[in-house]
C-alpha cells in the first residue's frame, strides 16, 4: 500500500483507536477468549478483521481469532475471494455453506424487502456455529451509524426505544456478541475500506432495494449530518446518556410511588430578608 498520508494515518489511528476504546469501555474482548469474527465481503467487516489483527499484536492479553464467512449460495458469488484473502493473511478460517437464498426468495414475494428474513437465517447458521467450534465471542461489523439507524427505525416503526449494543448476550445465553466498530463513523469505515483495497463483495439479494425502511432512516440522518455537522456523534453520546425518570417506563422507573419529600429543603430564598 506504500507510504500513507497524513490525513490517511490520522484516519487509521483513528478507528485502530475507537475500535479499542469501545472494546475497553464494554470488556468485549478478555484474556484467552477465542473470536468468531464473522465476514460478509463488506467494507464494515473487512475494517473490523484489520483492526482486530493489529489489536491483536499490540493488546496486552492473548486471544485467538478464526474468520466465518457464510455462503447463502446467492448466484454469481464469487467464493474465491475471501478463501484468497484470509489465506494471505495467514487467518485460520471457516466458510459455511448454506442455501439460505432459496429460501429468501421462496418465502419472500417478488418486490418485498428480503434483509430481514435473510439476516435472521444468517443470524441463527452463525450463532450455532460459534457455539460448535467453541468461540467465546461472535463479532460483527455494525458501526455506530448501523446503531443509530436501528435506533430510530425501532422508535419510528416498531414504537420502542431500543439499539443494537456494543456487547449483547443472547436469548439463550450461550452467544456473545460484540461490535468492536460501534463508536466508528461509516464515513471513516469506508475511506478504510478504499485505503486498504479490500476485495469487497456486493450483496446481490438485497442491494438495490431502496424502499428499505433503513434506507430512508440512512437518508433522513445524512441530511440532519449535513445540517448540523456533528448531530450523529451527539445522537450517538445521548444513547450512552440514559435517564429513566425523565422517560415513562414504568418498568424502568418507578412513578407510582413519587411523593412529595416533606423534608427536602425549600427551593425558595426569602428575598427581602438577603
Amino acid at each position: 500500500m506504500g507510504t500513507l498520508s497524513v490525513n490517511q494515518n490520522k484516519l487509521q489511528k483513528r478507528i485502530r483507536r475507537q475500535a479499542g476504546e469501545a472494546i475497553t469501555d464494554f470488556n468485549m474482548i478478555e484474556d484467552g477468549d477465542k473470536v468468531m469474527v464473522c465476514l460478509s465481503g463488506g467494507k464494515d467487516s473487512y475494517t473490523m478483521l484489520d483492526v482486530l489483527l493489529y489489536l491483536q499484536k499490540v493488546a496486552p492479553i492473548k486471544f485467538e481469532i478464526v474468520a466465518v464467512n457464510m455462503d447463502q449460495k446467492q448466484p454469481g458469488f464469487p467464493e474465491h475471494v475471501l478463501p484468497a484473502y484470509l489465506e494471505a493473511l495467514g487467518v485460520a478460517y471457516h466458510i459455511i455453506e448454506k442455501d439460505t437464498y432459496s429460501v429468501v426468495k421462496e418465502k419472500i414475494p417478488e418486490g418485498k424487502t428480503t434483509c430481514s428474513l435473510c439476516s435472521r437465517l444468517r443470524r441463527g447458521t452463525l450463532y450455532t456455529y460459534a457455539d460448535e467450534i467453541g468461540a467465546t465471542k461472535m463479532a460483527l461489523g455494525h458501526h455506530r451509524d448501523d446503531i443509530l439507524e436501528t435506533f430510530f427505525l425501532n422508535m419510528f416503526y416498531g414504537g420502542t426505544l431500543k439499539a443494537m449494543p456494543p456487547k449483547l448476550l443472547s436469548d439463550d445465553g450461550r452467544n456473545v456478541v460484540i461490535r468492536p466498530l460501534a463508536y466508528c463513523s461509516e464515513k471513516d469505515i469506508e475511506a478504510y475500506s478504499e485505503l486498504k483495497e479490500f476485495p469487497i463483495i456486493p450483496c446481490n439479494l438485497c442491494g438495490s432495494q431502496e424502499n428499505l425502511q433503513r434506507q430512508v432512516v440512512k437518508e433522513m440522518l445524512l441530511e440532519w449530518e449535513r445540517k448540523s455537522p456533528g448531530r450523529t456523534e451527539i445522537m450517538f453520546r445521548a444513547l450512552q446518556n440514559v435517564v429513566p425518570s425523565q422517560l415513562a417506563d414504568r418498568e424502568l422507573f418507578d412513578f407510582t410511588s413519587l411523593r412529595i419529600d416533606d423534608n427536602a429543603t425549600p427551593r425558595f430564598l426569602d428575598v427581602m430578608n438577603l
